[in-house]
């Protein structure tokens, strides 16, 4: 077993003030493969110590030094690249294929996205009226990433905090912090300064709050459950710092009759029972209409019904385990309410597949004939559940889309162009996308409503670590 119970501090990996030991948990085998260090309050305050030390030589730092860190983080981390995709199947239970062509690419797709987005910003502009606008760094940072989409939140975070001059301190999920530590390692390599990043494990309770709380930190960036960001956000707001967030969804898929239905909808079930259905912006809710409903129906279950369940470290296209006891629990009593509120069963269902009575592994489940008032199709399962529901005419489609507290994606299938955007339009969402058009990077990432504010990836995710300065000189024009 692992021992990583030191935390990365000011350029040094350090014990923690206090032992509180967490042992990681590999969600397939329900068995040990590390132990770290829970951190505390006094973690924290060491880590934002030297975040602030180091900004007010680091936040001087020229493009031209940082672009070249960065480049420098990016060769390791591709020499890292199998290494990472490992960890990451190791701890989060993503089977290794999807594990090096999703999971661990972001790392490089991301990093790759912000250098180029660096060359292009401009941190000094002259306005129309003849005041100088500046960009500057915000200072200290404090991001805590989730367990999910590890590294691909960890670049979204890290990168344009030290990108755009910032420090940070991160707090990555105890579920999955290994991928963290890795990381860190490579941030170290890269010749990052000392205390430009710094890494302390811990849960939400301690951690989380107490570096949402912190006088010295700037900014706080989330990405998690609604809740937990409704929490950061209070943490933060005695001290008026900045936060941004991207949360949870509910995501509509909306299927018009002159879509491609095989394509789409196979894309549809597929797209949903990604990375076990544990995505924020997964199309979890199946709407299409009437005249192709029963259609639809058929191939979703076709579909559904062919997906399998497997070892996460064997090669292929299988659906892994949850990454928890707790999520495995969460998503069996979300299926059971399915059930229970009269949703029409197509495949899977409550228990365990066939063979895999150990491990965190749920049945790829479909549901029909749902509408909007029942729980699986109000609330975030973050597991392989689908739920399908028939609408009539575009408006109704809408209505139904839009009727929820959530707002991150949203997905269109349909032939006709005009169509597509006359919905996207309407749709209250802050991504949509088009007949199976994926994300791409440097697009910027986030959502509306519930879904949480600020966008990350490319030129939109630097602003959002920079501050705004407006000089008034008395020669402007």
């Amino acid at each position: 077993m692992l021992d990583k119970r030191k935390f990365y501090i000011n350029g040094e990996w350090v014990a923690p003030l206090a032992a509180n030991d967490l042992e990681v948990i590999n969600p397939a085998t329900e068995k040990p493969v590390a132990v770290i260090s829970m951190g505390t309050p006094a973690d924290i305050d060491r880590a934002v110590a030297a975040a602030k030390t180091a900004f007010a030589t680091y936040s001087r730092t020229s493009v031209e030094e940082r672009l070249a860190l960065l480049e420098r983080l990016l060769e390791i981390y591709k020499r890292r690249y199998e290494e990472m995709a490992q960890t990451i199947t190791l701890e989060l239970g993503a089977p290794i294929t999807m594990s090096r062509e999703q999971q661990a690419d972001v790392g490089v797709g991301h990093l790759q996205g912000f250098i180029d987005a660096l060359k292009q910003l401009k941190v000094r502009d002259v306005l129309s009226n003849g005041d100088v606008l500046l960009r500057e760094p915000i200072g200290v940072c404090g991001l805590i990433t989730p367990w999910n989409w590890p590294i691909n939140q960890i670049a979204l975070k890290v990168v344009p905090a030290l990108a755009t001059c910032s420090t940070c301190v991160l707090k990555p999920s105890e579920f999955t912090p290994l991928n963290a530590m890795l990381y860190a390692e490579m941030v170290h390599e890269a010749g990052f300064p000392a205390g430009t990043f710094n890494l302390v494990n811990g849960d939400g309770v301690n951690a989380g709050a107490a570096l949402s709380r912190h006088r010295d930190v700037d900014m706080m960036s989330f990405t998690g459950s609604t809740r937990a960001g409704i929490a950061v956000s209070k943490d933060a707001a005695d001290t008026v710092k900045r936060v941004t967030l991207e949360l949870g969804g509910k995501s509509p898929n909306l299927v018009f009759e002159d879509a491609d239905l095989e394509d789409r909808i196979t894309g549809s079930v597929l797209e949903c029972f990604n990375n076990s259905g544990q995505s924020c912006d997964a199309p979890t809710r199946l709407l299409v209409q009437k005249s192709v409903y029963d259609r639809a129906v058929e191939i979703a279950q076709r579909v559904g019904g062919s997906a399998t369940v497997g070892n996460p470290a064997e090669e292929g296209g299988h659906i892994g385990p949850l990454v928890s006891d707790v999520q495995y629990g969460r998503v069996q009593a979300l299926i059971e309410a399915g059930i229970a509120e009269g949703a029409r069963l197509l495949v899977g269902g409550a228990g365990k597949p066939s063979g895999f009575e150990t491990g965190y592994f749920v049945k790829p489940t479909i549901f029909a004939d749902v509408n909007n008032s029942m729980r699986i199709a109000r609330e975030e399962v973050f597991g392989p559940v689908l739920a399908i529901m028939p609408f009539e005419t575009e408006e109704e489609a809408i209505a139904n889309a839009n009727d929820t507290s959530y707002g991150l994606a949203a997905y269109v299938q349909t032939s006709d162009p005009a169509r597509a955007e006359r919905v996207a339009g309407r749709l209250r969402a802050g991504m949509v996308h088009i007949n199976g058009a994926p994300h791409r990077y440097g697009s910027p990432f986030g959502g509306y409503k519930q879904s949480g504010n600020g966008r990350e990836g490319g030129v939109f995710g630097l602003e959002d670590f920079l501050e705004v300065k407006t000089l008034h000189r008395p020669d402007a024009a």
